[in-house]
């Protein structure tokens, strides 16, 4: 079942790309007590995610932060290297926006937030979305339809703040 406004992020462990590697990363290390902007992508380096969703977010962070978020955080079915490689070739500092790997996809999947995207030869990976996260709890959702980039970014969300 797919996660929806109201309920609360489930407990899992993520990475996160540190100066010393990547570092393990906890859901309510991410959520509890603080607003977050969490939007998903189904791969770093992918076409879309490059030109226009990791890129919104960077350049409307001030505009989302001036609102009252605390954090800006971008996930994916990556690991923590690709996350952090991404993150240095699109000039994103990672105390800005908090990369977050959710290597095996177990996040997404509590989620239920899976793209199977076999067919184009990347697995299983995550759907393209964005919310708003209050102390843990959902309280903005946008999931994109197949294929599409609209709701999920940073313009979108801006606005619903």
């Amino acid at each position: 079942m797919t996660i929806q406004i109201g309920d609360r992020i489930p407990s899992a462990t993520l990475s996160t790309p540190t100066a010393d590697g990547p570092k393990p990363i906890t859901t309510a290390e991410i959520f509890d007590g603080k607003t977050v902007a969490l939007f998903a992508v189904p791969g770093a380096f992918t076409p879309t995610c490059s030109a226009r969703h990791l890129p919104g977010f960077t350049d409307n962070l001030d505009a989302i932060k001036g609102k009252g978020v605390d954090a800006v955080a971008c996930i994916s079915v990556n690991d923590a290297f690709v996350m952090a490689a991404w993150a240095e070739s699109q000039g994103v500092k990672t105390d800005q926006i908090l990369m977050l790997a959710d290597g095996n996809g177990d996040l997404t999947r509590e989620l239920g937030l899976v793209l199977d995207a076999q067919g184009f030869g990347m697995g299983q990976r995550s759907q393209r979305y964005s919310m708003l996260v209050t102390d843990g709890v959902v309280t903005q959702l946008n999931i994109e339809q197949g294929g599409e980039f609209r709701v999920s970014s940073a313009e979108h969300l801006l606005a619903q703040l």
